[in-house]
């Protein structure tokens, strides 16, 4: 019986957190990690730029892994190329969007926040999961600028800086006419990696909502109606991690990688 070959992508280390989630959920798995490092942060990218440049890094990734699903661990990714890799590729998708939907479900309140890249604020896609799950709510919607970066570092082992975390997640505490926020939205992957240090500076206590256990319930739910098969040529070996690039900040995640579960580096040369 074939083992299930799962590439996890994202533009950076943020997938992470959920290549950990489906590690836990299915660990026979066969896992390989790519992050378009080349090209990190998404989040500042222009919208048909950055459709383009997902397209034609999961053309080369997939030609090399050969997967039997692909998981784009990224929600700036997933909102904006979701529907164009589906349609171009003939593999199995799972993405990556902010749960919205279960965070109105669990607000005592009524006032939500979600912290997202600047790229998945500005996306339709997000409108219109506010519009259909949580018009109900009042939904604080920030789109964190460095959010992303600071968790790179703090995999990487550069202490986080609490005041500046705290100015970035600021706008999503509002308080008014007695109430205030009671559930936060972690909309990119990379926010989870965050959690102790979000903890320690939050102005009240909220319940943060990571997505990376329900992504790893849906990846084995897709995996249950797919045919596993050998691959057709040599691919990366289980845990292997491919970057896009060999810029100096690629080797120094390698570490970050590596404890994480992903030990065997490739690099592409696929330069923006």
């Amino acid at each position: 019986m074939s083992t299930a070959r799962i590439l996890l992508f994202d533009s950076g280390m943020g997938g992470l957190t959920v290549a950990r989630a489906v590690r836990h959920e299915l660990p026979f798995v066969h896992l390989v990690y790519a992050a378009d490092n080349a090209a990190f942060p998404y989040g500042a990218w222009a919208e048909t730029a950055l459709v383009r440049r997902i397209l034609g890094v999961m053309a080369e990734l997939i030609a090399r892994v050969d997967p039997d699903i692909v998981v784009i661990a990224c929600n700036t990714a997933s909102t904006i190329a979701l529907a164009q890799l589906r349609d171009t590729f003939g593999v199995p998708f799972v993405g990556t969007v902010p749960a919205i939907k279960p965070a109105a479900a669990q607000t005592k309140s009524g006032i939500i926040g979600v912290l997202a890249t600047p790229g998945t604020v500005r996306r339709e896609y997000t409108q219109t999961l506010i519009h259909d799950f949580a018009a109900h709510c009042r939904v604080e919607l920030h789109g964190a600028p460095r959010l992303a970066e600071m968790a790179e570092r703090k995999l990487k082992g550069v202490a986080v800086d609490l005041a500046a975390l705290k100015d970035e997640i600021s706008p999503v505490f509002v308080e008014a006419g007695g109430r205030r926020t009671d559930v936060v939205v972690l909309g990119c992957t990379h926010y989870p990696l965050l959690t102790d240090e979000l903890a320690k500076v939050e102005p009240w206590v909220v319940r943060y909502i990571d997505p990376a256990p329900a992504i790893a319930r849906r990846v084995a739910d897709v995996l249950g109606s797919v045919v596993t098969r050998p691959p057709g040529r040599e691919v990366p070996p289980h845990n292997s991690v491919l970057l896009t690039s060999r810029r100096p900040e690629a080797e120094d995640a390698l570490p970050a990688y590596a404890k994480m579960g992903f030990h065997l580096p490739e690099f592409l040369g696929m330069a923006v």
